[in-house]
């Protein structure tokens, strides 16, 4: 009954409800808007303040504030959601952690979700796993498959990376997409298999190679030439009115600290204040200590968050810090600071007062 419901819905052009479970600033939110779907956000789900916040300003909508784990199976139907989105923590199954799975506490809200489909009398027609690489040899991976195929769900697995579809940003991840039976995908010949392809996926077939051991430099090298640079992807616009967002990319081509001033907007999200965005600019003087640890990219880079780096070399975890300003006072690297630093130092230990 819930199918022929979805097939309505679809026919009759009625917008596909999506739950936007762990949803953080709204990456999930801000992909179905840009992928074109037909759908809209009937709620989403986060503890955390600070990112709550940054969702509430960029969608004008803010989500759920409390413990997945106190949700029921009466509740998530009651929302009526064909599709859900899932990007639970990664740190009980990232390489670098304690790989702790299901045992790790930050799993548990996921575990329940899990464990909820089954009791639902209105379970999603589609759902979307989004982790980190690692998160398929865990053991919450086998309860992931195990509850799908339970509740018929035909399930396609890839380890992505965002630069085989032109995005420079380095880091591949997990994707697990699931459809409820009768609903099936186009290529059934992927159903079941966890695929890795580590060649741009724009301008080939649809047939996706299968090669997880080929992870050469060369190969890499081939994907960073193959993306835009990262000005392409900076927005200024606020998008709560999921409208199309391409006229609001920034051409950063020469972009001055000046011209993000005119841009911050209050409080509220909604006027535009003549006030600098000085506030969230790293400090020179952390740049000159921590310089060395950080990965600093520009507009014009075609990478971030560099892949031959692990997240625990960055400074208190981070990944690329961008930096706007390109004007020749400023357009040295994070290594130069660090060794003009250095150099400074020797001065003037060789030359004391």
């Amino acid at each position: 009954m819930a199918e022929l419901g979805s097939e309505k819905q679809e026919k009759d052009g009625q917008p596909w409800k999506v739950l936007e479970f762990y949803s953080g600033i709204g990456g999930m939110r801000y992909s179905l808007m840009k992928a074109g779907v037909n759908a809209k956000v009937v709620e989403a789900f986060d503890i955390n303040d600070k990112a709550n916040d940054v969702y509430q300003h960029n969608f004008g909508h803010r989500p759920y504030q409390g413990n997945i784990q106190s949700l029921t199976a009466a509740d998530l139907d009651s929302y009526g959601a064909h599709a859900w989105l899932l990007s639970p923590p990664c740190q009980p199954y990232t390489r670098q952690g304690l790989q702790k799975h299901s045992s790790d506490a930050r799993a548990f809200s996921f575990l329940k979700i899990l464990e909820l489909i089954p009791h639902t009398s209105q379970p999603p027609s589609m759902l979307f796993v989004e982790n980190v690489v690692g998160f398929e040899k865990s053991d919450t991976h086998t309860k992931l498959i195990e509850i799908l195929e339970k509740t018929n769900f035909v399930i396609q697995e890839f380890i992505l990376s965002p630069l085989q579809f032109g995005v420079p940003y380095s880091r591949p991840r997990y994707f697990c997409l699931a459809k409820r039976k009768p609903s099936c995908f186009q290529n059934h010949f992927l159903n079941n298999k966890l695929l890795q392809s580590p060649i741009p996926l724009f301008g080939h077939d649809d047939t996706i190679v299968a090669n997880e051991h080929d992870q050469s430099q060369e190969n890499w090298d081939k994907l960073l030439q193959s993306c835009e640079p990262v000005q392409k992807f900076l927005e200024f616009e606020n998008h709560s009115n999921q409208s199309d967002t391409e006229s609001g990319c920034l051409d950063t081509t020469h972009v001055s600290t000046e011209a993000f001033g005119d841009l911050e907007k209050n409080d509220k999200g909604n006027e535009l204040v003549g006030s600098s965005l000085d506030q969230y600019f790293v400090p020179l003087s952390l740049i000159e200590r921590w310089g060395s640890a950080m990965d600093i990219v520009y507009p014009d880079s075609k990478r971030c968050c560099c892949f031959t780096k692990s997240y625990y070399r960055y400074v208190k975890g981070t990944g690329s810090l961008l930096a706007t300003v390109q004007d020749l006072s400023m357009s040295f690297c994070s290594h130069d600071l660090y060794k003009l630093r250095k150099c400074s130092q020797r001065r003037k230990a060789s030359h004391p007062h």
